[in-house]
């Protein structure tokens, strides 16, 4: 069995398949590790074509799902049979809160590239300059100038259906045609755009092919099925399994090993730097070690943190990485759940073809400087939202049987439309993961508890994201306005990161401006880990652009023999 390469990948999700099809190309014998079991494209798609009448119970949540999930059954993402195998086993995979905090996993190849919902948003300079100009945690060492040729770089290879608006909130891309807003999205638009001066109705960017075709496995334009998260066959949406793993293992240079969970990272004191990894087979549980030169901790935030813990050695008695004792602190997320609902009457003669996976967005439009500035907030959120048509006319549930009855079964009812907000959650030190190192799971190794909370300043916010939901509906003159807010629990919006934020000191940071550990120049993270503050747009963008320019610095670093 080989044992030693040139690099090793831990985690095969959105960073990961990223690190692996970028070192791969670079001609780098690559090593690429996943605790979960393998999932190929399509073949392993057992639920792609599935309709809702080949499952007993209509393919909704059962008492045998909220038993062996109840933890991820509490949210809306495990909801049915058809995609709760993309999920892992709560009982198998247990970890602990101190207070309510929802981890959102699925172990296995691709990870949650599979189930992500593919919007895809660059930062800005408003993101990268916030620490600075308001004194909160510490500053970034990049700004939007650094990342953004590999912002373009990632989405003219993902393929990303949107529309440049020229805002400098919301800065434009590299874009294949936009999937359309249906009519009464439209309607919205329209009246929001026209009655404000700070905002504007967009349509949805998210990484699915709407033109043409993009590397990997048979990638071409999205069918309209909308049944994304049981795996895309015809891999219109961006995902490792269909497009980054192809592309490395096409090289000939990648060994991929699945069911491989990463106990720690080896370091040598004398070399000053990792010499490989320690691997438990998920199956068997035993042990080998892997040798290589560079290093990417790909495994998600919570998994890269925990491995980086775990790797404790005389030079890291705190874990590798850890000078700065800021590993596992500055949690963050996105908190949402929180909006409105609406009707939108005089289009009752439209309807749509297809069930497109994207509806509008709303960039953000607080905190961006002149009048939109808060004074009882900081930061700012955008609006996610669609509209559909109901199946049942309200007639139909007054008329109990009939001639009547029958026809007014066939009209389909209202245009309903809701919008939710997604809000910047602030770098909180105090909000923090660490381990139990008294209870430890089935593989030896100790628990995950998560200590995290959002706070006065997202509070706030959530009242200003409910209020302008309404105003905004009500000048589209929506009606029977609904708004709500469901209490947002830590760790819903499955962004978590900043657990190892970069940084320039080293005293207040665990990873410099390319990624690499302060005091370990040949570990990389790249995922949402790294982050130093959370900005309010879908991260995955941003990760894979993080990875793609640390591997190009990677390779740098090995010719110049620095590593």
């Amino acid at each position: 069995m080989e044992t030693e390469f040139d690099a090793i990948v831990i985690g095969t999700g959105i960073s990961g398949g990223w690190a692996a099809k970028e070192l791969c190309e670079k001609g780098l014998k690559t090593l690429v590790l996943e605790r979960g079991r393998m999932i190929k494209h399509i073949e392993d798609y057992t639920t792609m074509n599935d309709d809702p009448w080949d499952y007993k119970n209509g393919d909704v949540i059962t008492q045998e799902i909220k038993r062996v999930q109840p933890k991820q059954s509490r949210t809306d993402y495990v909801n049915s049979e058809s995609t709760k195998h993309f999920f892992v086993n709560d009982l198998e995979h247990p970890y602990k809160e101190e207070k309510p905090f929802n981890w959102i996993r699925g172990y296995h190849v691709g990870g949650r590239s599979l189930l992500w919902a593919r919007h895809t948003y660059r930062l800005t300079d408003f993101d990268f300059n916030a620490n600075l100009k308001e004194g909160i945690a510490i500053d970034w060492p990049i700004r939007y100038k650094d990342i953004a040729p590999w912002y373009d770089y990632v989405e003219r290879y993902i393929g990303v259906s949107g529309k440049n608006e020229n805002l400098p909130h919301f800065p434009n891309g590299i874009y294949l045609k936009p999937m359309e807003l249906n009519c009464a999205e439209e309607v919205l638009q329209k009246k929001v755009n026209n009655s404000f001066d700070d905002r504007i109705v967009s349509n949805a960017r998210i990484a699915h092919i709407t033109e043409g075709t993009k590397p990997g496995l048979g990638r071409v334009s999205c069918q309209y099925r909308n049944r994304c998260r049981r795996g895309c066959p015809y891999g219109a949406y961006f995902s490792s399994n269909s497009s980054t793993l192809p592309a490395a293992e096409l090289t000939g240079n990648m060994t991929l090993k699945p069911n491989s969970l990463v106990h720690e990272i080896i370091y040598d004191k004398n070399l000053r730097k990792a010499t490989g990894v320690r691997v438990i087979d998920s199956n068997t549980k035993e042990v080998f070690d892997y040798k290589a030169k560079v290093i990417f901790l790909c495994a998600s935030t919570v998994g890269s943190t925990s491995i980086l813990m775990q790797s404790i050695s005389e030079r890291f008695p705190n874990g590798m990485g850890n000078d700065s004792g800021e590993l596992g602190h500055n949690l963050m997320d996105h908190h949402f759940q929180v909006g409105a609902d609406a009707i939108i009457e005089g289009i009752e003669e439209k309807y749509y073809i297809g069930r497109k996976p994207a509806g509008f967005y709303i960039p953000r439009f607080r905190n961006v400087g002149g009048d939109t500035n808060q004074k009882n907030y900081t930061r700012g959120y955008g609006y996610q939202g669609d509209a559909s048509r109901g199946g049942v006319s309200k007639n139909a549930l007054e008329l109990g049987y009939g001639s009547d009855f029958k026809r007014s079964i066939t009209k389909p009812g209202d245009w309903s439309i809701g919008m939710q907000a997604f809000g910047e959650i602030l770098p909180y030190h105090e909000n923090k993961m660490y381990l139990d190192q008294d209870d430890k799971d089935s593989w030896g190794l100790p628990k995950v508890v998560f200590d995290a909370e959002i706070k006065e300043n997202e509070l706030n916010m959530r009242k200003d994201m409910m209020q302008q939901a309404i105003e905004m509906f009500e000048a589209a003159g929506a009606k029977e306005i609904v708004p709500y807010d469901k209490k947002y629990i830590f760790g819903n919006g499955i962004h978590e990161m900043g657990t190892a934020r970069m940084g320039d000191n080293p005293k207040n940071s665990v990873l410099n401006k390319h990624n690499q550990i302060h005091a370990v120049k040949n570990v990389y993270v790249t995922d949402g880990s790294c982050m130093t503050s959370s900005g309010n747009a879908n991260p995955s963008l941003t990760y894979m652009a993080l990875t793609a320019r640390a591997v190009k610095h990677a390779i740098q670093e090995l010719n110049k023999k620095n590593l």
